[in-house]
């Protein structure tokens, strides 16, 4: 079953408020951004349609959770970036921030590769799922510890199209 949780109108004011953060901080630099598939893509195309900076995308898929609601733990690169970063301020934009797993991966891989800056947007943080050390630099909103879908999130690939955002109550 299906609550909703976070209706289209906060979704829309939090992308606003973010957009405002990321160009104040970046003024007219050129930022490139790294859309963490799927989830984010519905928030990096809202998100950049605000952002009045020259900007690039692209797009990552990563995975630990495949068709379950709970991490695996277990980290896998299915789609990694077509351009080099070296000397860019890249952004990563991520639909939540659950276990930090995912993401931390991601980071310390794109690091390596010797950006100017990075920085991680996030629409949604749980905090009280963090299992390892990674923070936002720009944040939507924090969330309890619910599994949620809508705006992008999925559970086993469904409800992505939803413009609100739920929480699935019981078995999905």
């Amino acid at each position: 079953m299906l609550k909703k949780y976070i209706d289209k109108k906060e979704i829309e004011d939090a992308v606003k408020r973010l957009a405002a953060e990321i160009e104040n901080d970046y003024r007219d630099k050129e930022i490139y951004f790294v859309c963490l598939l799927k989830g984010a893509f519905m928030f990096t195309a809202d998100l950049i349609r605000h952002i009045n900076n020259p900007t690039r995308i692209d797009f990552i898929r990563a995975s630990s959770y495949g068709n379950s609601t709970v991490s695996c733990g277990e980290v896998m690169i299915t789609k990694d970036l077509e351009e080099d970063i070296r000397d860019r301020d890249v952004i990563i934009i991520e639909d939540i921030i659950d276990s930090g797993i995912t993401l931390k991966c991601i980071k310390d891989m794109l690091l390596k590769r010797n950006p100017r800056s990075l920085k991680i947007c996030t629409l949604l943080d749980k905090r009280g799922r963090r299992q390892v050390e990674i923070e936002a630099d720009y944040v939507g909103k924090e969330i309890d510890d619910f599994f949620i879908v809508g705006y992008g999130l999925d559970c086993a690939e469904k409800y992505r199209n939803l413009a609100d955002i739920y929480i699935i109550e019981g078995e999905p």
